[in-house]
């Protein structure tokens, strides 16, 4: 896990450090004093895991994890327990009240790796489905679906370098996509928002294929008009 420390202590980011240093699955990247100096780091690297004082004298570490716009992972330490259920109700791994040992730091530290492999399985199963073909349960990447398509009994879920079918109603596939990467245009077709090419009321173009907007989805119009940027 790829972590930093923000504390106006150098003492306490020395002890950090040294911990860090005895943990395999923990890399801290960069200390920081200043929390200017850390938000501008955060805005332009990927950090898995903040370990964030709390009382700072230009700024309250709550309020500057609270105004993050991509949030890693987060422990506090402070020297203050008044901040703990504070501290939790932004979601907080954990809460390490100074001065606190190795063997609290360790255990905090596996909280947080536990956590992020759960985030990474959950990560892994939205990225994908299981469809059953000729009797064998098949995975199927979401990004690599085209177009999904009913025939019958079956649908045809296009992807490269040959569709495959599996017997299921579209309407049971799309309760297995993730409805802000998919939408149901046609009650014969299932489209991944982002392989639009182009579209106008009446149709789409995706994967070079011309599909008919249904009667009874006029409103995906002004759904793909709301995915464009502004």
């Amino acid at each position: 896990m790829k972590c930093i420390a923000i504390d106006d202590e150098p003492l306490a980011l020395k002890i950090i450090a040294q911990y860090c240093d005895k943990i395999p699955f923990l890399q801290l990247e960069k200390t920081f004093t200043n929390p200017k100096e850390a938000i501008a780091y955060l805005q332009v690297n990927k950090i898995d895991l903040l370990f964030l004082d709390i009382q700072m004298p230009d700024i309250n570490g709550l309020q500057l994890y609270k105004n993050l716009t991509n949030k890693p992972l987060v422990i506090f330490t402070t020297a203050f327990k008044d901040f703990a259920v504070e501290g939790f109700n932004v979601d907080a791994i954990d809460y390490l009240l100074k001065p606190f040992d190795y063997n609290r730091f360790l255990k905090a530290a596996y909280k947080a790796n536990e956590y992020q492999e759960f985030l990474s399985s959950q990560e892994l199963q939205l990225n994908s489905i299981y469809v059953k073909v000729n009797y064998e349960m098949m995975k199927i990447n979401l990004k690599d679906i085209e177009l999904i398509e009913a025939l019958d009994d079956y649908i045809k879920i296009h992807i490269k370098p040959y569709p495959v079918l599996t017997l299921m109603t579209l309407k049971n596939m799309q309760e297995k996509l993730p409805e802000k990467e998919f939408v149901r245009v046609h009650r014969s077709y299932i489209i991944p928002i982002s392989k639009v090419e182009k579209f106008n009321k009446n149709k789409i173009y995706v994967a070079g294929k011309e599909i008919p907007i249904g009667s009874s989805y006029s409103d995906v119009y002004d759904l793909l008009l709301s995915k464009q940027p502004s």
